[in-house]
Formats: C-alpha cells, structure tokens, sequence
C-alpha cells in the first residue's frame, strides 16, 4: 500500500475534570487555544482531526481506539490544563501509534503581570512532565515537541515529526517489488526479507522478469502512442531513436503495469536479471527514472532496503533519487553521483532529453535513459545502513548539489556532482565508511540532514548525523 495525501494526525486534548466544577469559565478560554493550535497544524499542509476534549482514562481510551479506527499516523496530545497522568497514560501505551506531546501554551510570556487567570491558562507544561515520566518509565516511545505558539521552530519541528509519522505509515504498510535475484556478491544491502519486514517494514514481492516481459506482449499500439505523448511533453526526444524508444516503453509499461498489480510503493530491480532468453528486449531505465518522478521509490541491484527509504522520502518529504557516489574529485572538492541508467527527472534543471544508452552489460537492445542537469542547491544525502542484529542506522549528510552540465564524455549515463560538508572529499568518505554506510544511497534537494531524526526516533534507529 503507497499512501496518498498529507499526514493525518489526531489532536487529543488533555484537561482536568476538577477545572468543570470549580472554574466553568477556563473551557471556553481553552477551547479557542485549541483551535490556535489546530490551525497551526493544518496550517503545515497537515490533516487533522480534533478528538473530544477527554479528562477520565474511558475518554482517553475511546479517543485513542478513534484515532487507530481513523487509521491516523501519529497521535498529538495536548494538555489545556494540568491533567493527571495515569488518566492518559494506560490507553497511550496501549496503541502503537507514533505519540508526540506538544509543550506549549497561549501566551508567549509568563512575566510579573500575570494574573490567576493566567496560571489557569498556562500550566499545562507540568502535566507533560508527569505524562512523559510515566509513559518513559512504562516504555512507551513518544517524542515531545515544546515551544511558544508563535514561534516558526515549533511548527517547523512540528512539520518533520508529521512527515516522519506518515513515513513510518509508509513503511509499515509498503509492499517493495524485487525485479529479478539481488546482485551476486553486493553485501552491504544484503538483508533477508524478513529483517527487511521487521526493522523497516516493507514486504517483498519478487517479479519475475518473464512474467513483466509476458506482459509486455499485451501492450497495445494505443498504449504506446499514449506514452509517446507523454513523453513529448516531458521531454526532449528527437535524439532517441524510435525503435530504441518504442521497446524501453513496451517494456516500461509492462513492468508499471506489474508494479501497481503487485500494489508496490517501491521497487529495486537487478539489471543483470534482463535478457532475450526470458523475453526482455531491453532494461526498463527509464520507466525506473519514470516512477521515481511519480512518487515511488526505487534502487538497483535488487536492492528493496535503499528503495524502501527512497519511497519514503519521495511520497513523504520531497522528489527523490536513487544514486550512488562514483568517482571523488580530490582536486574540486566534489563527487560524482551516478547510476547505469537512473534518476528521477523531477530533480531535473531543465527539461530532460532522452537518449540511446549503448549497452554492454547484458543480452538485450540498447535502452533509452534521462540525461538532464540537476537544479543545483542544498540537499540531504541519506543512506539506511544494517546493523547487527535487528538494528539499522539512517546516515544523513547536508551536501550541496553542483550547478554543472552533464559532461560532455558521458552523454549516456545520468549523473551530477556534490560538494559534501566545508568541500572536505577525503574527510566526508572517512567519516561515511566509518559510520558504516551502504554504496546506494537517496539525495533529497532542499532538505536538511538534520530534519530526519524524528523519522529515525519514530522508527527505532540510530541517527547518524555527518558534518
């Protein structure tokens, strides 16, 4: 399952039953609060639902089986007023729903002027505290988030801890495709199916190049000048020639048509695995480049643990790319990103043009491949390492992506270059192979490394953050 739309939390409001019998007139007050904090969070592209103000663990309880019925991705608590912890914490531990407590409260300042009135109004913080100390000692993940209302970090932060919950939903219910057996020898990514479904979530669905090549036959005329369009518009393609063209998209629709059958969010696929003998004329490169560009996720070789991060960052952050680093360039203090025939067009400076790729690598035709510029700037370099046992490490690096044209010696290979952190090559690969990370990786412009350790927080892995 590949979800759609914006991250959809739950607000739970948290108030004291005693504040109905003794002070009638704070509600109202709070209520107008609430509805502050709630418009700030859709006011971050989020969906959400505001539960019923709850004050007895029965009401906490019905919220939070509201909140798994709505199939939310996270859980924000809120407390309007002191509320005692074992009212909340029962039902909060109960659910495995990501939990953040959002710290904050109606006035910006707290000064000498203050009135009764503005105690009453503003002292939630102690009920997180007595909330987080039990829930922590009932091991019970949670994140807190604390801040004043008006302030640009509190619903920046607030904005990634919703974007990583509705990664993890992502993970969790993501089925990743197998195009053909992983890479021989390439273990760094080398997981089993089941470590991949425990730690990260996905389930693996191997495809058979024979059956994608199967389905290639059904792909009609109509199907293919449809493609042709599409293509025109996105493209640049009078340098392709139009039988190279016409069996990348033949085959290209076949493997789309597989993956939605399959209900893949992400796919990796083992170019080695292609070849005439199963039916395969060419390797589907560009329809790979294709679906990045659509929200998928994808990484070589087989590889379904780099694809699945890549999914998630796609559908969950911004447009994406699987990609590798190739070549350092001691000298210019860069690197150069590559991959045989793959990257996702949305990163594109301008508009990609497809091209003829000679291919030496296998018993097929020669494929069609993207080779565009990327849009040059600031982005995250990510990569999600294994670790021992049921560990893994998401590795995130602000680099910055080179304003430079493809090289005029390798028209046939989509590729770019970084500048890592200060430009220190030698100093940025030590630090990456010492923290262990992968030879695939994800390159997200305009995010920031740093903007991820929630999404590792949420899902139990070690945040490695290189600088």
């Amino acid at each position: 399952m590949h979800l759609a739309g914006p991250p959809h939390l739950v607000l739970l409001p948290l108030y004291l039953q005693l504040y109905d019998e003794t002070v009638p007139e704070l509600l109202p007050r709070q209520e107008r609060f609430l509805a502050r904090v709630a418009s700030l969070m859709r006011s971050q592209g989020l969906s959400v639902t505001l539960l019923p103000i709850c004050r007895t663990r029965p009401q906490v309880g019905a919220a939070v089986a509201s909140a798994e019925e709505q199939r939310a991705d996270g859980i924000v608590a809120i407390h309007l007023a002191y509320s005692p912890s074992l009212e909340a914490a029962g039902p909060l531990s109960a659910t495995s729903l990501p939990l953040l407590l959002l710290d904050t409260t109606p006035a910006e300042s707290f000064g000498p002027a203050a009135t009764m009135d503005d105690v009453l109004e503003n002292h939630g913080v102690h009920g997180v505290q007595d909330l987080a100390s039990v829930l922590l000692r009932q091991g019970r993940e949670y994140s807190v988030i604390a801040g004043a209302i008006g302030d640009p970090r509190l619903a920046g932060a607030f904005s990634n801890w919703a974007r990583a919950a509705r990664a993890r939903a992502v993970a969790r219910t993501m089925v990743v495709a197998r195009v053909g057996a992983p890479f021989p020898g390439m273990g760094d990514f080398d997981v089993s199916d089941d470590w991949l479904c425990r730690v990260i979530g996905p389930r693996v669905a191997p495809l058979e190049v024979a059956h994608i090549a199967e389905v290639a036959r059904g792909v009609t005329a109509a199907d293919l000048a449809a493609e042709r369009e599409a293509d025109r518009a996105a493209f640049d393609c009078g340098a392709c020639p139009d039988d190279c063209w016409e069996r990348s998209n033949r085959l290209g629709l076949a493997l789309r048509q597989a993956l939605a059958e399959a209900g893949a969010g992400a796919f990796s696929m083992n170019f080695a695995a292609f070849e005439r003998a199963v039916g395969a004329s060419t390797v589907p490169f560009l329809e790979a480049s294709k679906a990045m560009a659509r929200g998928l996720g994808y990484a070589g070789e087989g590889d379904v643990l780099t694809a699945s991060l890549v999914a998630a960052l796609n559908s969950c952050y911004a447009p994406t790319t699987f990609t590798e680093m190739f070549c350092p360039d001691w000298s210019g203090g860069r690197i150069f990103m590559s991959h045989m025939g793959e990257c996702n067009p949305a990163l594109a400076k301008r508009r990609p043009r497809l091209v003829e790729k000679q291919y030496a690598f296998g018993p097929v035709d020669n494929p069609a491949v993207l080779i565009f510029p990327l849009r040059p700037g600031p982005a995250g370099l990510v990569n999600l390492a294994p670790r021992s046992g049921e560990q893994a490490a998401l590795i995130s690096i602000e680099v910055t992506v080179e304003d430079m044209e493809p090289a005029p010696g390798l028209l046939e290979i989509p590729h770019f270059w970084i500048a890592p952190p200060r430009g220190e090559v030698a100093g940025f690969l030590e630090r990456y192979s010492e923290a262990g990370g992968t030879h695939h990786l994800a390159l997200t412009p305009g995010l920031s490394a740093a903007d991820l350790r929630p999404l590792a927080k949420l899902m139990g892995w070690e945040f490695v953050l290189l600088e």
